[in-house]
Protein backbone atom coordinates (compact mmCIF):
# COMPACT_ATOMS: atom_id res chain seq x y z
CA UNK A 1 0.00 0.00 0.00
CA UNK A 2 2.97 2.38 1.22
CA UNK A 3 5.10 1.72 -1.56
CA UNK A 4 1.79 2.11 -4.17
CA UNK A 5 1.32 5.45 -2.55
CA UNK A 6 4.83 6.68 -3.05
CA UNK A 7 4.74 5.47 -6.59
CA UNK A 8 1.62 7.60 -7.28
CA UNK A 9 3.55 10.79 -5.64
CA UNK A 10 6.18 10.32 -7.25
CA UNK A 11 4.85 10.27 -10.89
CA UNK A 12 2.54 13.33 -10.15
CA UNK A 13 5.70 15.24 -8.93
CA UNK A 14 7.73 14.31 -12.15
CA UNK A 15 4.14 15.01 -14.73
CA UNK A 16 4.08 18.27 -12.89
CA UNK A 17 7.62 19.20 -13.44
CA UNK A 18 7.30 17.98 -16.54
CA UNK A 19 4.49 19.89 -17.62
CA UNK A 20 6.69 23.29 -17.02
CA UNK A 21 9.15 21.97 -19.81
CA UNK A 22 8.00 23.56 -23.34
CA UNK A 23 6.82 20.19 -25.69
CA UNK A 24 9.15 19.42 -28.33
CA UNK A 25 11.64 17.34 -30.13
CA UNK A 26 13.92 17.91 -26.99
CA UNK A 27 11.57 17.36 -24.69
CA UNK A 28 10.65 14.18 -26.29
CA UNK A 29 14.00 12.67 -26.58
CA UNK A 30 15.16 13.87 -23.14
CA UNK A 31 11.97 12.04 -21.40
CA UNK A 32 13.08 9.35 -23.83
CA UNK A 33 16.70 8.80 -22.65
CA UNK A 34 15.87 9.28 -18.85
CA UNK A 35 13.50 6.18 -18.68
CA UNK A 36 15.74 4.34 -21.04
CA UNK A 37 19.03 4.58 -18.07
CA UNK A 38 16.29 4.40 -15.53
CA UNK A 39 15.65 1.06 -16.66
CA UNK A 40 18.98 -0.09 -17.26
CA UNK A 41 19.63 0.96 -13.32
CA UNK A 42 16.46 -0.93 -12.08
CA UNK A 43 17.96 -4.07 -14.38
CA UNK A 44 21.58 -3.70 -12.86
CA UNK A 45 20.51 -3.01 -9.31
CA UNK A 46 18.22 -6.22 -9.36
CA UNK A 47 19.39 -8.76 -6.64
CA UNK A 48 21.66 -6.24 -4.84
CA UNK A 49 20.20 -6.77 -1.22
CA UNK A 50 18.36 -3.87 -0.68
CA UNK A 51 15.25 -5.73 -0.28
CA UNK A 52 16.33 -8.65 1.69
CA UNK A 53 14.26 -10.06 4.56
CA UNK A 54 15.12 -8.71 8.10
CA UNK A 55 17.22 -11.76 10.35
CA UNK A 56 18.61 -10.00 12.22
CA UNK A 57 19.30 -11.97 15.69
CA UNK A 58 19.00 -10.16 19.02
CA UNK A 59 22.61 -11.05 21.58
CA UNK A 60 20.71 -12.78 24.75
CA UNK A 61 20.30 -15.50 26.61
CA UNK A 62 17.46 -18.54 26.68
CA UNK A 63 14.57 -16.89 28.27
CA UNK A 64 15.36 -13.48 28.89
CA UNK A 65 13.26 -10.35 27.03
CA UNK A 66 14.63 -8.04 24.72
CA UNK A 67 12.82 -5.24 23.13
CA UNK A 68 11.49 -6.36 20.25
CA UNK A 69 11.01 -3.64 17.54
CA UNK A 70 12.65 -4.06 14.02
CA UNK A 71 15.91 -2.92 13.65
CA UNK A 72 16.71 0.08 10.44
CA UNK A 73 18.84 -1.35 7.82
CA UNK A 74 20.03 -4.66 9.64
CA UNK A 75 20.42 -6.00 5.70
CA UNK A 76 22.35 -3.37 4.41
CA UNK A 77 25.82 -4.56 5.44
CA UNK A 78 25.21 -7.04 2.28
CA UNK A 79 23.82 -4.65 0.05
CA UNK A 80 26.28 -4.81 -3.01
CA UNK A 81 27.49 -0.95 -3.29
CA UNK A 82 27.16 1.51 -6.28
CA UNK A 83 30.96 2.75 -5.92
CA UNK A 84 32.66 1.09 -3.12
CA UNK A 85 34.25 -2.62 -3.87
CA UNK A 86 33.05 -3.62 -0.67
CA UNK A 87 30.88 -2.78 1.92
CA UNK A 88 33.72 -2.49 4.71
CA UNK A 89 35.89 -0.66 2.48
CA UNK A 90 36.44 2.21 5.51
CA UNK A 91 35.45 0.02 8.03
CA UNK A 92 36.66 2.00 10.67
CA UNK A 93 38.24 0.66 14.11
CA UNK A 94 36.87 -0.40 17.06
CA UNK A 95 35.49 2.02 18.98
CA UNK A 96 37.57 3.64 21.99
CA UNK A 97 38.02 1.35 25.08
CA UNK A 98 35.46 1.67 27.50
CA UNK A 99 38.28 2.05 30.62
CA UNK A 100 39.64 4.89 28.68
CA UNK A 101 39.78 8.72 29.62
CA UNK A 102 38.52 9.01 26.48
CA UNK A 103 34.99 7.15 26.70
CA UNK A 104 34.08 8.81 30.45
CA UNK A 105 34.77 12.23 28.45
CA UNK A 106 32.21 11.82 25.97
CA UNK A 107 30.00 9.49 27.71
CA UNK A 108 29.72 12.96 29.83
CA UNK A 109 29.49 14.93 27.40
CA UNK A 110 26.30 13.86 25.75
CA UNK A 111 24.94 12.61 29.15
CA UNK A 112 25.13 16.40 30.05
CA UNK A 113 24.33 17.87 27.05
CA UNK A 114 22.39 15.54 25.23
CA UNK A 115 19.55 15.05 27.38
CA UNK A 116 15.75 15.39 27.21
CA UNK A 117 16.18 18.84 29.42
CA UNK A 118 19.57 19.74 30.04
CA UNK A 119 20.96 23.11 32.08
CA UNK A 120 24.38 23.23 30.01
CA UNK A 121 22.50 22.84 26.16
CA UNK A 122 21.60 26.06 24.89
CA UNK A 123 18.63 27.38 23.00
CA UNK A 124 20.80 27.13 20.10
CA UNK A 125 22.18 23.82 20.03
CA UNK A 126 18.60 22.62 20.97
CA UNK A 127 17.58 24.25 17.76
CA UNK A 128 20.35 22.13 16.03
CA UNK A 129 19.85 19.27 17.64
CA UNK A 130 16.06 19.72 16.21
CA UNK A 131 17.11 20.62 13.25
CA UNK A 132 19.09 17.48 11.97
CA UNK A 133 16.67 15.06 13.49
CA UNK A 134 15.53 14.95 9.85
CA UNK A 135 16.80 12.30 8.19
CA UNK A 136 17.17 10.15 4.54
CA UNK A 137 17.57 12.15 1.08
CA UNK A 138 15.30 14.69 2.27
CA UNK A 139 17.78 16.10 4.79
CA UNK A 140 20.74 16.46 2.10
CA UNK A 141 19.46 16.36 -1.77
CA UNK A 142 17.69 19.77 -1.37
CA UNK A 143 21.45 21.30 -0.16
CA UNK A 144 22.98 19.59 -2.94
CA UNK A 145 20.19 21.02 -5.07
CA UNK A 146 21.06 24.18 -4.33
CA UNK A 147 24.43 24.39 -4.53
CA UNK A 148 24.37 23.20 -7.79
CA UNK A 149 21.68 26.53 -8.80
CA UNK A 150 24.15 28.65 -6.49
CA UNK A 151 27.29 27.55 -8.55
CA UNK A 152 25.70 27.52 -12.06
CA UNK A 153 26.49 24.44 -13.17
CA UNK A 154 26.26 23.46 -16.71
CA UNK A 155 23.31 20.21 -17.32
CA UNK A 156 26.03 18.07 -17.58
CA UNK A 157 27.97 19.17 -15.10
CA UNK A 158 25.29 19.07 -12.58
CA UNK A 159 23.64 15.97 -13.55
CA UNK A 160 27.58 14.59 -12.93
CA UNK A 161 27.66 15.88 -9.54
CA UNK A 162 24.51 15.09 -8.28
CA UNK A 163 24.62 11.68 -9.59
CA UNK A 164 27.68 11.39 -7.46
CA UNK A 165 26.27 12.30 -4.25
CA UNK A 166 23.25 9.69 -5.29
CA UNK A 167 25.76 7.26 -5.50
CA UNK A 168 27.92 8.28 -2.60
CA UNK A 169 25.29 8.22 0.09
CA UNK A 170 24.11 4.99 -1.00
CA UNK A 171 27.42 3.63 -0.17
CA UNK A 172 27.75 5.55 2.40
CA UNK A 173 24.51 4.25 4.14
CA UNK A 174 25.84 0.55 3.40
CA UNK A 175 29.14 1.47 4.76
CA UNK A 176 27.91 3.10 8.08
CA UNK A 177 25.61 0.01 8.41
CA UNK A 178 28.41 -2.15 7.92
CA UNK A 179 30.40 -0.89 10.61
CA UNK A 180 27.70 -0.53 13.26
CA UNK A 181 26.33 -4.40 13.07
CA UNK A 182 29.58 -5.56 13.15
CA UNK A 183 30.61 -3.28 16.05
CA UNK A 184 27.14 -3.60 17.94
CA UNK A 185 28.01 -0.49 20.28
CA UNK A 186 25.59 0.64 22.61
CA UNK A 187 23.66 3.93 22.29
CA UNK A 188 24.09 6.98 24.61
CA UNK A 189 20.61 5.52 26.38
CA UNK A 190 21.75 2.34 27.17
CA UNK A 191 25.37 2.99 28.15
CA UNK A 192 24.34 6.21 30.98
CA UNK A 193 21.86 3.83 32.58
CA UNK A 194 24.26 1.21 32.71
CA UNK A 195 26.96 3.47 33.47
CA UNK A 196 27.93 1.36 36.85
CA UNK A 197 29.07 -1.78 34.31
CA UNK A 198 31.34 -0.63 32.19
CA UNK A 199 34.58 -0.58 34.29
CA UNK A 200 35.44 2.87 34.41
CA UNK A 201 34.78 4.86 37.79
CA UNK A 202 34.47 8.25 36.05
CA UNK A 203 30.76 7.44 34.48
CA UNK A 204 27.97 7.27 36.94
CA UNK A 205 24.51 5.72 36.24
CA UNK A 206 21.66 7.66 35.44
CA UNK A 207 18.48 5.62 36.17
CA UNK A 208 16.30 7.67 34.23
CA UNK A 209 17.93 9.73 31.28
CA UNK A 210 16.40 9.91 28.05
CA UNK A 211 17.97 12.09 24.94
CA UNK A 212 16.21 14.66 23.59
CA UNK A 213 14.21 12.70 21.08
CA UNK A 214 13.68 8.94 20.47
CA UNK A 215 17.32 6.98 19.83
CA UNK A 216 17.05 5.65 16.07
CA UNK A 217 16.65 1.72 16.17
CA UNK A 218 20.28 0.28 14.79
CA UNK A 219 23.57 0.19 16.95
CA UNK A 220 25.48 3.34 17.47
CA UNK A 221 29.06 3.76 16.21
CA UNK A 222 29.43 4.87 13.87
CA UNK A 223 27.37 8.07 13.46
CA UNK A 224 25.48 7.71 10.32
CA UNK A 225 24.27 11.29 9.74
CA UNK A 226 28.08 12.19 10.14
CA UNK A 227 29.38 9.92 7.47
CA UNK A 228 26.43 11.18 4.92
CA UNK A 229 27.59 14.33 5.62
CA UNK A 230 30.84 13.88 5.12
CA UNK A 231 30.42 12.06 2.26
CA UNK A 232 28.68 15.33 0.88
CA UNK A 233 31.76 17.36 2.16
CA UNK A 234 34.01 15.24 0.83
CA UNK A 235 32.21 15.28 -2.96
CA UNK A 236 32.00 18.83 -2.92
CA UNK A 237 36.11 19.46 -2.22
CA UNK A 238 36.86 16.76 -4.75
CA UNK A 239 34.65 17.70 -7.39
CA UNK A 240 34.73 20.98 -6.94
CA UNK A 241 38.10 21.83 -5.60
CA UNK A 242 37.08 23.72 -2.57
CA UNK A 243 35.40 23.81 1.24
CA UNK A 244 34.20 26.94 0.45
CA UNK A 245 30.89 27.93 -1.26
CA UNK A 246 28.31 30.15 -1.81
CA UNK A 247 25.99 30.59 1.04
CA UNK A 248 23.16 27.64 0.87
CA UNK A 249 20.59 27.75 3.10
CA UNK A 250 18.19 25.12 4.38
CA UNK A 251 14.76 24.40 6.48
CA UNK A 252 14.20 21.40 8.55
CA UNK A 253 11.41 19.21 8.60
CA UNK A 254 12.04 19.06 12.50
CA UNK A 255 12.23 22.49 13.27
CA UNK A 256 9.68 24.47 11.65
CA UNK A 257 10.19 28.23 10.76
CA UNK A 258 14.18 27.85 11.18
CA UNK A 259 16.52 28.27 8.30
CA UNK A 260 20.12 27.33 8.89
CA UNK A 261 23.17 28.65 6.11
CA UNK A 262 26.36 27.61 5.29
CA UNK A 263 29.52 28.86 3.37
CA UNK A 264 32.05 25.73 4.28
CA UNK A 265 31.71 22.44 3.95
CA UNK A 266 33.73 21.92 7.53
CA UNK A 267 31.58 24.19 9.44
CA UNK A 268 28.59 21.90 8.03
CA UNK A 269 29.91 18.76 9.06
CA UNK A 270 30.59 19.98 12.28
CA UNK A 271 27.35 21.69 13.01
CA UNK A 272 25.66 17.89 12.06
CA UNK A 273 28.49 15.99 14.28
CA UNK A 274 27.07 18.33 17.04
CA UNK A 275 23.90 18.08 16.69
CA UNK A 276 23.90 14.46 17.37
CA UNK A 277 25.57 14.85 20.42
CA UNK A 278 23.13 17.73 21.60
CA UNK A 279 20.06 15.19 20.27
CA UNK A 280 21.55 12.53 22.63
CA UNK A 281 21.85 9.76 19.92
CA UNK A 282 25.75 9.45 19.35
CA UNK A 283 29.09 10.33 21.26
CA UNK A 284 31.90 12.54 19.93
CA UNK A 285 34.11 10.14 18.71
CA UNK A 286 31.77 8.90 16.97
CA UNK A 287 30.94 11.74 14.94
CA UNK A 288 34.44 12.50 14.34
CA UNK A 289 34.94 8.77 13.03
CA UNK A 290 32.19 9.00 10.67
CA UNK A 291 32.74 12.13 9.40
CA UNK A 292 36.29 11.16 8.45
CA UNK A 293 34.68 7.73 6.89
CA UNK A 294 32.14 10.04 4.85
CA UNK A 295 34.76 12.20 3.46
CA UNK A 296 37.20 9.34 2.10
CA UNK A 297 33.84 7.64 0.44
CA UNK A 298 33.19 11.08 -1.33
CA UNK A 299 37.00 11.36 -2.32
CA UNK A 300 36.53 7.36 -3.73
CA UNK A 301 33.55 8.59 -5.64
CA UNK A 302 34.48 10.94 -7.62
CA UNK A 303 37.70 9.39 -8.03
CA UNK A 304 36.30 6.70 -9.59
CA UNK A 305 32.59 7.22 -10.93
CA UNK A 306 31.93 8.73 -14.38
CA UNK A 307 35.41 9.64 -15.51
CA UNK A 308 35.63 11.03 -19.24
CA UNK A 309 35.80 8.35 -21.09
CA UNK A 310 39.06 7.57 -23.32
CA UNK A 311 39.30 7.99 -27.17
CA UNK A 312 42.60 7.55 -28.94
CA UNK A 313 43.44 10.57 -31.22
CA UNK A 314 41.61 9.29 -34.27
Amino acid sequence: MLATVIEKETKGALANYLATIPDGTAKSEGIRLGEAIAAKLVAARAGDGADALDAYRPRTTPGVYVATPILAASTWPNVKPFALAKADRFRPDAPILLESKEWATDFNEVKDYGRKISDKRTAEQTETARFWLMTGPGAYHPFVRRLVLAKQMSVVDSARFMTSVAIGLNDAYIAVFDAKYHYHFWRPITAIRNGDIDNNPATDREATWQPIDNTPMHPEYPCAHCIVSGTVAGIVKAALESEDIPEIAMTSTTAAGVTHRWTNMTKFTDEVANARVWAGFHYRFSTRVGTQMGRRIGDCVVGNVMQPAQTSSR
